[in-house]
């Protein structure tokens, strides 16, 4: 017996955390429960960042003409007269929304053919919206039309700013404190901002509490993906990077459903945030990733977790032969008690291309993702059944990602999905406006690609950095791709110089984070990196792993 444990420690001390991860079964009962308790709090995630097409939308509105009521004359008109003499027609024929007449013009009943001449004034009464579809929204909330629409258009981009504030912050201390406490924390501050903003009394305190919620939510988006992948087999690694995101998806196509029977945007931005109550209660059975647990020297804890993992697939006797210390030796660290920060990433040469590399193309995915998803007028079709195609299209997206990313593997996929994405924008530029089944076409088509792509960058950088910088270098990552999305809207403004410019320059970010993706290393079926140094030694990285396999009998 004591020869046989001489023996298995000497097998571990040749083992790779892989190996040790095949042996307890890197895709068990134990992954698919860790997966399943994370899709909990990722349900939020698509709410909340397209949110915004639903709670800021401005409706049709006109303004409240109650101040033009001089008497009896006025008084007895119908509300049709009284538009007609209070309010000047826009070109298309419909109410002017943001200015009105200073006088009743009664002579419009008779000839409404010339209004060119007379005087008109911003509204002096407020406005009155058209509530068929929505019952409230920040712009009726607040008046947030006309000279103020750019602060109603505002809210997404401080939102985002708070998740891009998020991804750096909780990347680091996802990588300094753990995964599952740092998880805790993002699910309580989502919470409490979340509710917060749907109780505003004012737009700055709304905006504010929208920040903090971006804020939290990032940490929610990047950890989840993280301590997923980091618990399965190398064998399963594509499988479960889009399994993960197919909760984005399917909850792209339900929060339209939500959002039209919860038509208050108070109401709807509370709904958004209540799974994280289950998420909460779920954390405690989440586990922590033993990847960073042995990185950072703790080995007790991840024996425990390996323990336990092997106990819910039914490996028990495996973890029963070996001891803590033993684990050390799987994961070589240079020294257990360096603390690793952003600066870690243009430390080393090979780190510096990498840091670079990503960021351009988690840049040119955000900003071209976004840049689609937050048009949501681009079917002309109503605004609910336009969210639900963006939604539906991307599940075939899951399928397609799904096949290349096995045969043809993670950079291809990467700069392919790319490029695509920017094709398709570039031809919709010459595509009829009076076409709108083909332009509707080449516009899913593009939203699917888009998908694609995005589902890819996750996985792809995930495996790209070492454990002891994933989280650093996704949070990075994340912060550049919400550059990317703060970055959109600006781009859409520009179709006020020239038309097809925003899709032009949407393009051209496409194709260059494709180029990008294109000079990076591939990663399919090759063993995650542990360390820096891992990465700089790019023959240790990319070389191919031969899992051995021993039964213990």
């Amino acid at each position: 017996l004591q020869s046989f444990d001489s023996y298995v420690v000497s097998f571990i001390l040749k083992m790779k955390f892989e190996n040790v991860l095949a042996e307890v079964n890197g895709f068990g009962r134990f992954q698919l429960r860790t997966i399943l308790l994370s899709v909990i709090p990722r349900v939020t995630l698509p709410f909340h960042f397209l949110l915004n097409n639903f709670i800021a939308v401005i409706p049709c509105h006109h303004c409240n003409i109650s101040s033009l009521d001089d008497g009896g004359v006025f008084r007895n008109l119908s509300q049709a007269e009284k538009l007609v003499v209070s309010i000047p027609l826009q070109a298309d024929g419909t109410p002017n929304s943001c200015q009105m007449f200073a006088e009743p013009q009664y002579h419009l009943l008779l000839n409404s053919s010339n209004m060119t001449d007379l005087p008109t004034v911003p509204c002096q009464n407020g406005w009155v919206y058209d509530n068929s579809t929505f019952k409230s929204s920040l712009a009726t909330e607040w008046d947030l039309v006309c000279d103020k629409r750019r602060v109603n258009r505002a809210t997404a981009t401080i939102f985002f700013m708070g998740v891009m504030l998020g991804a750096a912050v909780f990347g680091y201390l996802s990588d300094r404190f753990g995964r599952k406490i740092t998880l805790l924390v993002s699910y309580v501050t989502t919470t409490f901002f979340g509710f917060a903003s749907a109780f505003s009394y004012n737009f700055a305190m709304f905006a504010v509490m929208r920040f903090f919620t971006g804020f939290g939510l990032s940490g929610i988006s990047i950890i989840t993906i993280v301590l997923c992948i980091e618990w399965v087999d190398i064998k399963h690694r594509t499988a479960v990077g889009v399994l993960t995101s197919m909760d984005w998806s399917v909850c792209t196509a339900l929060l339209p459903v939500v959002a039209y029977f919860v038509n208050d945007w108070r109401y709807l931005t509370a709904t958004a945030t209540t799974p994280l109550f289950l998420a909460m209660i779920c954390w405690w059975w989440l586990p922590e990733s033993a990847r960073w647990l042995i990185s950072n020297g703790k080995v007790n804890s991840a024996h425990f977790y390996l323990s336990k993992c092997a106990k819910v697939n039914g490996r028990e006797q495996f973890m029963a032969d070996i001891k803590p210390e033993t684990l050390s030796k799987v994961i070589l660290v240079e020294n257990e008690n360096r603390k690793y920060s952003y600066l870690d990433l243009v430390r080393t040469p090979k780190m510096r291309r990498l840091a670079l590399l990503t960021g351009i193309v988690w840049f040119g995915v955000a900003c071209t993702y976004y840049g689609i998803s937050l048009n949501v007028t681009g079917f002309g079709v109503n605004i609910y059944l336009t969210q639900f195609i963006y939604g539906a299209i991307e599940l075939p997206a899951k399928a397609f990602v799904f096949f290349t990313l096995n045969k043809i593997g993670r950079r291809l996929s990467q700069t392919g999905t790319l490029v695509m994405t920017g094709l398709c924008i570039f031809c919709n530029m010459f595509v009829p406006r009076d076409n709108a089944l083909f332009q509707t076409t080449v516009g899913a088509l593009g939203k699917m690609f888009a998908e694609a792509s995005f589902t890819t960058v996750f996985l792809y950088t995930t495996e790209l950095y070492p454990t002891v910088m994933r989280q650093n270098g996704l949070g990075y990552c994340s912060f550049m791709a919400r550059v990317g999305v703060s970055v959109s809207p600006l781009i859409m403004l520009l179709e006020e110089v020239w038309g097809h410019l925003p899709s032009t320059i949407f393009s051209l970010v496409a194709v260059a984070a494709g180029l990008s993706a294109s000079l990076l290393p591939e990663t399919k079926n090759i063993r995650l990196p542990e360390t820096i140094e891992d990465v700089e030694h790019t023959r240790y990285w990319l070389q191919g792993i031969s899992v051995v396999v021993i039964c213990f009998k």
